[in-house]
C-alpha cells in the first residue's frame, strides 16, 4: 500500500492448498503458531488483533503472533527473498494483511498460496455481489488468493465549529482552501492517506477516469495526470505552512485537527471520528463528510504466502475474521469502527442483532450517506504518481 515492490512479470506457480474437509483443517491447525504480519500504526487495531489472538487461541488452539509492520511492502520483499533463496516451505510469514499494489506484486511474483477462500466456511456470508471490491483489489481480480476482512472509504473530517458548511466538491475545496490559507493539508506521500488524496483528485480531474483503471503507460502518463498537477499546483501555496511541510501520517494530521491548527483531516475509516470523539481525542464538533461525486473505497484482505509454515492455522484465522462475531466487533467504533464485508441482511437474526446493537456515533455516516464508493485506480498508477509528487514538491 505504501512502497511498491517491483513486479518481476515472470509469473511463478503459487503454493497449492490441498483439498481437505474443514474438520481436518481445524484439527491440523491446533497447536500451530501463526505469524500474522499486520500494520501496527493504530493502537485500537492492535488491540483488536490481540483480541483475535486470544480468541483463536482459546477456541482453536492456535498461537497467533502479531508481527507488527510499518510498511507491508517490506513483508512482500521478505517473502520474495525467501522464494529467490529457495525457501519453499517453513517461511517466516503465515498470514499478511494486504491489498492494492502489494497484493498485485505478490500475485504477479507467485508468492501466494491458493486459491483458498472458497474453502473457508464463513466466506458464504460475504456480500460478494453487493460489495464488488471484495472481488477486485485495485482492479486486480482476487480469484480466491486473499480473504476480505474489512472495508474502507475515504472521508473528510471537519470541525463544524470552524467550518459549518464544508466544501463538497474538489472545485469547492480548492476555493475554500484559497479563502482559508493554512487551514488544510494532507499527509506526505507515500503515506497511504496522502496518496489516496492524490488519487481522489486524479479521479475527479482527469478527462476520462476509466484510463486510471488500466495499467499506467509512459506514453500518456504526463498528459493523463496534467489536470491532477494543475490542481495541486493551485492548492499548495495556500496549504498549512504554505505547502512547504506536510504531516507525516494520518494520525499526525488528525492531531493538527484536534489542536485547531487545521479545519479538516482525512481518514479511510468512516467510524474513526466518532471513535476519537468518544475517546476525547477529537472535539465533539467534528463531523464526517464525503464529496458529492463519491470517494474512493476499497476492501482490505488477508493472504497466505506460498511457503507459510502454518497454512492450516492461517486458514482458520482467516475464517474466524469472517465470522459475524469478529466482524461485528470490528465494526463497533468502541473497538475499531471498520465496515463489514458481510451481507448483514442475510445473516440469522441473532447475528444481525450483533450489528443492530452497534452505536455508530455522531460523526459516522450511514451507508446511504457514504454512497457507492469509487473504485481504486490500477495499482501501477500509485507508484508513478508518488514518484512525480516527490519530484515536484518534496524538495521545496
Amino acid at each position: 500500500m505504501r512502497r511498491l515492490v517491483p513486479f518481476l512479470f515472470a509469473l511463478a506457480v503459487a503454493g497449492p492448498v490441498q483439498a481437505a474437509g474443514w474438520d481436518e483443517v481445524t484439527a491440523r491447525a491446533r497447536g500451530q503458531t501463526v505469524h500474522w504480519n499486520a500494520w501496527a500504526g493504530d493502537p485500537r487495531i492492535n488491540e483488536y488483533i490481540a483480541w483475535v489472538a486470544e480468541t483463536v487461541g482459546q477456541r482453536f488452539g492456535i498461537a497467533l503472533r502479531h508481527v507488527k509492520v510499518a510498511d507491508t511492502a517490506e513483508v512482500v520483499s521478505r517473502v520474495l527473498a525467501e522464494k529467490q533463496a529457495g525457501r519453499i516451505e517453513g517461511g517466516s510469514v503465515d498470514l499478511v494483511w494486504i491489498n492494492g499494489e502489494n497484493f498485485a506484486a505478490m500475485r504477479q511474483n507467485g508468492l501466494l498460496a491458493g486459491p483458498f477462500v472458497d474453502r473457508l466456511p464463513n466466506q458464504a456470508l460475504v456480500d460478494w455481489e453487493g460489495k464488488p471490491t471484495t472481488q477486485l483489489d485495485f482492479t486486480i481480480p482476487v480469484d480466491g488468493y486473499e480473504s476480505p476482512w474489512g472495508m474502507a472509504q475515504f472521508v473528510f473530517m471537519v470541525d463544524t465549529d470552524a467550518t459549518p458548511t464544508p466544501p463538497r466538491s474538489l472545485a469547492a475545496l480548492a476555493d475554500w482552501v484559497q479563502s482559508h490559507p493554512g487551514r488544510f493539508t494532507y499527509p506526505q506521500p507515500p503515506d497511504f492517506l496522502g496518496s489516496t488524496f492524490l488519487k481522489q483528485v486524479a479521479l475527479g480531474t482527469v478527462p476520462d477516469a476509466r484510463r486510471l483503471h488500466r495499467p499506467v503507460e509512459d506514453a500518456d502518463f504526463e498528459s493523463v495526470t496534467a489536470p491532477l498537477w494543475a490542481y495541486m499546483d493551485a492548492l499548495h501555496p495556500h496549504l498549512w505552512r504554505g505547502g512547504r511541510e506536510f504531516p507525516a501520517s494520518g494520525p499526525a494530521l488528525k492531531q493538527l485537527l484536534a489542536d485547531g491548527e487545521v479545519a479538516m483531516a482525512l481518514s479511510f475509516h468512516p467510524g474513526e471520528a466518532s471513535r476519537d470523539i468518544a475517546s476525547g481525542l477529537l472535539p465533539e464538533s467534528v463531523r464526517t463528510f464525503v464529496l458529492e461525486g463519491g470517494t474512493i473505497g476499497n476492501t482490505h484482505f488477508v493472504a497466505i504466502p506460498f511457503n507459510a509454515s502454518a497454512l492450516d492455522g492461517a486458514m482458520v484465522v482467516a475464517d474466524f475474521l469472517l465470522s459475524p462475531e469478529a466482524q461485528a466487533r470490528k465494526a463497533d467504533p468502541a473497538h475499531w469502527g471498520d465496515m463489514t464485508v458481510l451481507a448483514v441482511d442475510r445473516l440469522p437474526a441473532a447475528d444481525r442483532a450483533r450489528f443492530d446493537a452497534i452505536r455508530q456515533g455522531p460523526a459516522t455516516l450511514s451507508e446511504e450517506e457514504l454512497g457507492m464508493p469509487l473504485p481504486e485506480p490500477h495499482p501501477t498508477w500509485m507508484e508513478r504518481i508518488e514518484a512525480e509528487w516527490m519530484r515536484r514538491y518534496a524538495a521545496r
